[in-house]
């Protein structure tokens, strides 16, 4: 089963360079006779000087735009930002600091900071600036030329990814541009934390803000697909801000744009669709959709299907605070999806009807089935322990874990929930094969506590890791599994 998602690139939303070349000139030491320079062409043959020339890039443009490229943290999630003004003008994406008011700045030389959010983005735009109190002389990167950017030119990301590796650089080329979205799209890798990061050119000048990757599977890292807003939509936004026109508070945002769902009742009657070029675009794959939403109660057991002879459907839930819960392929058979899943909450769910192909044309129909609210099922476990200096340690970021197991069946759904008032939790679930079936970092915008909803793919031992978010987590926990 294939999965997509559509993630935005901020630290805990999910857990998850490459080769470029460069036009330059090499040249051997001044006053080199003939035999150093048979020498020099003998040691630096071509591939070692395209490598060299390479590795030069590469450093300039790191040492050149990295002491303006900065971690964003908030008490929801951390990004990373671009120091557009000497004075402490950070671009960042709305996203990062969607609450507003203060966070905190970490430069690349481990000062730490307060700024203030002083400018959000309009009509949906991914963009927000925060000035950082009381600096001056503080280093910057310069935007690109205006309509500068050209499928295929070198692509450069800096930035935070997991919220654990600042100062990151990777490396890969401008795969895409979107002109009627805005985006920029680059195989330079991007992962969560890399959010309002800037993707650079070689002359290390500013030619988008990085804001969200396309993926497959729950693991939910980078497969080379991601996603910049042009720069050339910073201009106009920057001078909103400076003049006191841009908004104080964030907007409402969402993957789909400005469009409003259909509503849909729960047992009712099937509903036809279709998918044409008149449909909605998804801009991570250019594939169709159509918007739908219908009313939920927590503990209630949802099917969806969605069943077409004429495209490859797909369906993608999100809950009541627009995170994701569940998305299918083939869930249904041959090439119809379906979802089947316990809601976790009372509330408006969204429904995204979409194809698995970019551009697929086709009629479809939906069906959702629910049953009455339940009481919430048995438990499958119902662990407290603590996390605590000494016990197991993840070697990628040093952070504490406990692992737990039980037994699942194929098609199962279950909800987990790690709880804590200690620390921050990170929960994560393995399948039977040991590869990842889904993590959560917090359940809602209001909570850091974890909580998954997962139908299990295969029947077996599933292992589920209790975690802290960061290294410093330490305390009590509860994890339940029904």
């Amino acid at each position: 089963m294939n999965f997509k998602l559509l993630s935005l690139a901020v630290s805990g939303i999910l857990t998850v360079g490459v080769a470029a070349s460069a036009a330059a000139v090499v040249t051997a030491p001044l006053g080199a006779s003939e035999a150093d320079l048979t020498e020099f062409n003998s040691v630096h043959g071509q591939g070692a000087i395209a490598q060299n020339v390479e590795e030069q890039t590469n450093i300039r443009v790191y040492e050149k735009a990295s002491p303006a490229v900065v971690t964003v943290d908030t008490d929801k999630s951390n990004g990373s930002g671009t120091i557009i003004s000497p004075d402490g003008m950070v671009l960042t994406n709305a996203h990062v600091v969607s609450a507003g008011g203060t966070v905190n700045i970490i430069l690349s030389d481990g000062r730490k900071l307060v700024a203030d959010v002083v400018g959000f983005g309009e009509e949906g735009l991914d963009l927000a600036v925060v000035k950082i109190r009381n600096q001056n002389n503080l280093p910057t990167i310069p935007l690109a030329p205006p309509g500068s950017v050209k499928v295929g030119q070198q692509a450069f990301a800096i930035g935070n990814p997991f919220g654990q590796f600042q100062g990151t650089f990777t490396v890969g080329i401008v795969s895409r541009i979107d002109l009627q979205q805005g985006l920029i799209q680059t195989d330079a890798a991007i992962n969560p934390g890399n959010s309002g990061g800037p993707l650079l050119n070689s002359s290390g000048e500013l030619i988008g803000v990085n804001t969200s990757i396309f993926t497959r599977g729950r693991g939910g890292g980078s497969i080379g697909i991601g996603f910049a807003i042009s720069a050339d939509k910073v201009p106009a936004f920057l001078t909103a801000v400076r003049e006191g026109r841009a908004p104080r508070v964030a907007q409402a945002r969402s993957p789909f744009g400005n469009k409003s769902p259909e509503k849909v009742p729960l047992n009712g009657p099937a509903v036809s669709g279709k998918l044409t070029d008149k449909s909605s675009v998804l801009p991570t794959d250019n594939s169709f959709f159509d918007l739908y939403s219908f009313e939920g109660k927590a503990g209630q057991e949802i099917t969806i299907e969605m069943k077409s002879q004429e495209i490859d459907a797909y369906l993608i839930l999100l809950g009541p605070n627009q995170r994701e819960i569940a998305q299918d392929d083939d869930g249904a058979g041959s090439k119809d999806a379906r979802i089947r899943v316990r809601l976790p909450a009372d509330g408006t769910y969204t429904l995204v009807a979409n194809s698995y192909e970019a551009r697929q044309s086709g009629a479809y129909t939906l069906e959702l089935k629910a049953s009455a609210p339940t009481e919430p099922s048995r438990a499958i476990l119902e662990e407290e322990g603590a996390l605590a200096a000494g016990g197991p340690v993840l070697p990628s970021d040093n952070s504490l874990y406990r692992e737990y197991t039980f037994e699942g069946r194929s098609g199962q759904s279950v909800a987990i929930s790690l709880e804590s008032t200690d620390f921050d939790p990170y929960v994560a679930i393995f399948g039977p094969n040991g590869r990842l079936v889904a993590e959560n970092d917090d359940a809602s915008d209001s909570t850091k506590n974890s909580f998954l909803t997962v139908t299990l793919p295969a029947t077996g031992r599933y292992r589920v890791i209790v975690n802290a978010y960061d290294a410093s987590g330490r305390g009590r926990y509860t994890l339940t599994v029904r």
